[in-house]
């Protein structure tokens, strides 16, 4: 066995005994583990932490105090950095998974000479931070640091205080079934250009993590790179038994959290535009929760993608209702079948009853006698759901996969993504869909492709690596968007832009410009998902902000910064 350690508190010394709610916890000599059973009072307890038979003692319920916190969290991280791995999973409320974890922790990630030091305890909640070696065939180590919390719970059957137990306990980023493992890397590094040639790193553009990982894993063989040996996230992904029709870059990327050798990378060229990728990343950074995406409408080449959060790519993997932005879609389903026209008179009434629901628009307006292009341009609710009566229930679901190539899990960007989802509804959710909510779920990849396919009339699936690359075939649409609708489409996002919701945010950026505003209630939050899409030229670009409020205030700035910068 190795050094014994103790686990600290911050600023105590690593020379005296842990002291937790007035108790000094000592060491036990000569067997390297914690005497954690005293602290609890009373006898000895059984490995899986019950009680022995003896013991009748009323159950314990209500707050957790601060020292049974503190207790429970000083036992369990004593006990795991001195590898008592059975006697840590033991503290737990789920001793199986805890054991599995922390057996991994030292065999699969190869992590040795532990050291951690509790910090602050917040209610149940105890921060600590993890120090310790990385080694590999005893050829290369190095040294890995991290903090990491735990939060402690009331066992129910017995009142007893235990770490309530989940994987990001071991390491923030790990999920359900993920695991930590040291090893060669499971693809070589890869170096991603941008379309000028220019190096593309997480460290200049914080966005691009997750992009990089993602490149990293599908195209790190094919590029021509050497592998090198790293300990990293190994991430749950579905198998042969996994998701029915999941395809390859729907599932998450693994995540590197420390190189112990370089790999020699591949060279990867991508269709990123350096200028239009800064510009994103400064817009994002000045929201929370803000997520967006540039692409051209003539290719469906991505020139930027960028996030708040950088550690999940929400513009490319986010599932959101895409609230009014969706009446694009449905505008061009209307169109199709004759019930709209641009500048036909269109109901637009105050409040509209349909499955059962009583829809209504913001703040109860309504419109007299206007056209459907005045109902587009306001967002009138009301006129697309008082034609739901006149619709199959499929008939949005086939209009998004047909002619907007939506919801039909095969596109193949070059990175993991979602498609969108347009799923087939009945009644008030089929309603709630034609305005992007019911079950309609989006991303600003995904809406700002609708407004490009609305620009040019013809979807052309966005892309961040030529398919010259790999050979791989891009996705199409089985049906094209008939001319008529086309221009009419077209005319009513112009007027909008000009004149509707839209018109602040795209000031200054026409004539050839058009745009959708757009806001979706979520339960449980104050504050609507603000969405905003719109093209200029040939720059098409979508954006989110959740719990933004209005799309024209929250994400329209965003997505006019990015046109205005790329004209």
């Amino acid at each position: 066995m190795g050094k014994r350690r103790r686990v600290t508190e911050e600023k105590s010394s690593t020379k005296r005994p842990v002291v937790v709610g007035g108790l000094i916890a000592m060491v036990v000599v000569g067997g390297g583990a914690f005497g954690a059973y005293a602290l609890l009072g009373g006898g000895a307890a059984a490995e899986d932490g019950s009680s022995s038979a003896g013991d009748a003692k009323p159950v314990k319920t209500g707050p957790l105090s601060a020292r049974e916190v503190s207790t429970a969290a000083t036992t369990f991280l004593t006990a795991w950095q001195g590898g008592s791995v059975a006697k840590a999973a033991a503290v737990t409320d789920d001793s199986t998974a805890a054991k599995t974890a922390l057996t991994g922790f030292s065999k699969d990630a190869h992590i040795t000479d532990v050291t951690l030091t509790r910090g602050k305890r917040t209610g149940d909640n105890v921060a600590f931070s993890v120090k310790g070696t990385v080694s590999y065939k005893g050829t290369t180590s190095k040294p890995i640091a991290y903090e990491s919390s735990l939060t402690v719970v009331r066992r129910a059957k017995d009142g007893k205080p235990l770490v309530g137990w989940k994987p990001s306990v071991v390491h923030p980023d790990l999920g359900e079934g993920d695991r930590l493992v040291t090893g060669e890397s499971g693809t070589p590094p890869v170096k991603a250009l941008d379309r000028d040639g220019g190096e593309l790193t997480a460290a200049t553009y914080p966005s691009l993590g997750t992009v990089l990982d993602g490149l990293r894993e599908k195209y790190g063989k094919k590029a021509g790179g050497k592998a090198g040996i790293e300990l990293r996230v190994v991430h749950a992904k579905s198998s042969e038994d996994g998701k029915a029709g999941e395809k390859e870059d729907q599932k998450a990327s693994d995540k590197t959290l420390l190189e112990l050798s370089k790999g020699t990378p591949g060279t990867l060229k991508t269709t990123l535009s350096p200028s239009l990728q800064k510009t994103a990343e400064q817009q994002v950074a000045s929201k929370k929760k803000a997520s967006v995406v540039v692409m051209r409408p003539s290719t469906g080449e991505i020139l930027a993608v960028a996030n708040s959060n950088p550690n999940f790519n929400v513009a490319f993997q986010g599932s959101l209702a895409p609230g009014s932005t969706m009446k694009v879609v449905t505008s061009a389903l209307l169109m199709d079948k004759g019930l709209a026209s641009a500048d036909k008179v269109h109901p637009c009434p105050k409040y509209v009853t349909y499955g059962g629901w009583k829809f209504q628009n913001d703040d109860k307006f309504e419109i007299k006698g206007g056209t459907f292009k005045a109902s587009f341009a306001r967002s009138c609710n009301t006129a697309f759901i008082s034609q739901a009566k006149k619709l199959d229930n499929d008939s949005l679901t086939k209009e998004a996969q047909q002619v907007f190539g939506l919801g039909m899990n095969n596109w193949s960007v070059g990175v993991p993504t979602f498609d969108g989802s347009v799923p087939v509804q009945s009644a008030a959710q089929m309603a709630a869909s034609l305005i992007g909510q019911g079950g309609v779920r989006m991303n600003p990849l995904n809406m700002a492709s609708v407004v490009a396919t609305a620009k040019t009339g013809v979807f052309k699936q966005p892309y961040l690596v030529s398919p010259s690359v790999d050979d791989r075939t891009l996705a199409t649409a089985s049906r094209a968007m008939p001319s008529s609708v086309q221009s009419q489409l077209k005319e009513v996002l112009q007027y909008t832009a000009a004149a509707g919701t839209a018109a602040e945010a795209m000031s200054g950026l026409g004539p050839d410009y058009g745009a959708k505003t757009g806001s979706a209630e979520v339960d449980g939050q104050k504050e609507p998902n603000g969405w905003f899409t719109a093209w200029k030229g040939d720059l098409a670009s979508a954006g989110v902000v959740q719990q933004g409020g209005h799309g024209s205030e929250s994400a329209g700035p965003i997505v006019a910064a990015l046109l205005r910068a790329g004209s």
